[in-house]
C-alpha cells in the first residue's frame, strides 16, 4: 500500500489534456506517483506518456472508468490522495453521429468513479487526511450558447446543453454536485473553455486545420465561421487543475478561461499565416486558399465566453499564455512532431464526415 499523499489517480491520462497534466504534475512534484486509467480509445494515445512510464513514476492501466471492479481495485491497491477525471468522449460531431458512447463514459463512467470514491472514503475515513479531492473536468458547453451581447458564462449560468456531448457532461456535473451534497464527497468541478496545444487529437479545429494544411488538403470552415470560443492554452489548464486540487473549495464548480474570445475564421486565418511563415507551400500560394466552407453542423453553439473571476479569487490561478503565443507554440509542435501526427491520423478521423477530399 502506498502513501495516499504521493499517489494521484488520473483517468483519461493518455488523452490530450490528461497527458499534459500528467507531465506537468510529475515535473512539479518529484515525490508524486501517477496511476493513469485510460480506455485507449482513438483519442487516448499511450505514447503520449512514453517518457513518463519509462521514468518509473507513471503507471498506465488500460481499462474503462465504468468498470466498477477495476476502479475499486485501483483505489484499494494505490490508496490515491486524489482522483482527477479527464476521461470523456468529447467530440461534438461524434456525439451527433453516435450518442451512446458519450452516455456510457461521461455519465455512467463518472457515476462509477464517484461511487467507488464514496465507498473508498467511507472505508478509510479514520485515516483520511482531509486533503482528498475528486476533480472533475467538465466544459463550458453545458451552458449552451451565448448571444453576442450576452455576458460570459459564470458558475450561476443556467444549464442549456445543445448536443448529446454537452448534455452528457451536464449530467456528470449534476452527479458531482449530488455526491458532495448528499455524501460529503470532496468534489471540485472545472469547466474550462476551448483548449488547444500540443498532443491534441486532430478532430478538433486547430490541429485538424494544421495537419490538413500541411497535407495540402482543404481546411473546413463550418457555415460562416463566426462561431466564437474562448481559447485556453492546455498548459494553463494543467496549472488550473493543480490549483483546484490544492486550493479549490469543496463542492465548488469553477469556470476556467483566458478571456481570449476568437471566432473560428479568425483562428484559421491565424494558423494559415503562421504556416505561411514557418512552412510555405511549394506552389507559393497562401495556406488560406485551402479554406473552404462546409455545411454547419446541427446544434452548433454560436458563442462561448467564460468568466473565471471566481476561480482566480479562490486559487490565485491566472492564464499565463496568450492566444497568439500559444498558437505559435502549437503550430511549431505539430511541425516538429510528424511521427506523432502520422500515428494519430492513422486512428481514423481527419474530417471524413465533412465530405472533404485531398487536393
Amino acid at each position: 500500500m502506498e502513501s495516499a499523499n504521493r499517489v494521484i489517480l488520473v483517468t483519461g491520462g493518455c488523452g490530450f489534456i490528461g497527458s499534459n497534466y500528467v507531465r506537468h504534475l510529475l515535473a512539479a512534484s518529484p515525490d508524486t506517483r501517477v496511476v493513469v486509467l485510460d480506455k485507449l480509445t482513438y483519442a487516448g494515445h499511450r505514447p503520449n506518456l512514453d517518457k513518463e512510464e519509462k521514468g518509473g513514476r507513471c503507471e498506465v492501466v488500460v481499462g474503462d472508468i465504468a468498470d466498477a471492479k477495476l476502479v475499486e481495485s485501483l483505489l484499494e491497491k494505490h490508496q490515491p490522495g486524489s482522483i482527477i477525471n479527464f476521461a470523456a468522449e468529447s467530440h461534438v460531431d461524434r456525439s451527433i453521429d453516435e450518442p451512446a458512447p458519450f452516455l456510457h463514459t461521461n455519465v455512467t463512467g463518472t457515476f462509477t468513479l464517484l461511487e467507488a470514491a464514496r465507498k473508498h472514503m467511507a472505508a478509510t475515513k479514520e485515516k483520511a487526511s482531509g486533503t482528498f479531492r475528486f476533480i472533475h473536468l467538465s466544459t463550458d458547453e453545458v451552458h449552451g450558447s451565448l448571444e453576442p451581447s450576452d455576458p460570459p458564462f459564470s458558475e450561476r449560468s443556467t444549464f442549456a446543453p445543445n448536443s448529446p456531448y454537452a448534455a452528457s457532461k451536464a449530467a456528470a456535473d449534476h452527479l458531482c454536485r449530488a455526491y458532495f451534497r448528499t455524501y460529503g464527497l470532496p468534489t471540485v468541478v472545472l469547466r474550462p473553455s476551448n483548449n488547444f496545444g500540443p498532443y491534441q487529437f486532430p478532430e478538433k479545429l486547430i490541429p485538424l486545420a494544421i495537419l490538413r494544411a500541411l497535407a495540402g488538403e482543404r481546411i473546413p470552415v463550418y457555415g460562416d465561421g463566426k462561431q466564437v470560443r474562448d481559447w485556453l492554452y492546455v498548459e494553463d489548464t494543467a496549472l488550473a487543475v493543480e490549483a483546484a486540487r490544492l486550493k479549490g473549495g469543496l463542492g465548488e464548480p469553477y469556470q476556467v478561461g483566458a478571456d481570449a474570445e476568437k471566432d473560428n475564421r479568425t483562428v484559421l486565418l491565424a494558423i494559415c499565416q503562421i504556416l505561411d511563415r514557418m512552412r510555405p507551400r511549394p506552389n507559393g500560394k497562401p495556406h488560406a486558399d485551402l479554406m473552404e466552407t462546409v455545411t454547419d453542423r446541427p446544434g452548433h453553439d454560436r458563442r462561448y465566453a467564460t468568466d473565471a473571476s471566481k476561480f482566480r479569487k479562490h486559487t490565485g490561478w491566472a492564464a499565463k499564455t496568450s492566444f497568439e503565443a500559444g498558437l505559435e507554440k502549437t503550430v511549431r509542435w505539430y511541425l516538429e512532431n510528424p511521427g506523432w501526427c502520422e500515428a494519430v491520423r492513422a486512428k481514423g478521423y481527419t474530417g471524413e464526415r465533412l465530405g472533404l477530399t485531398r487536393r
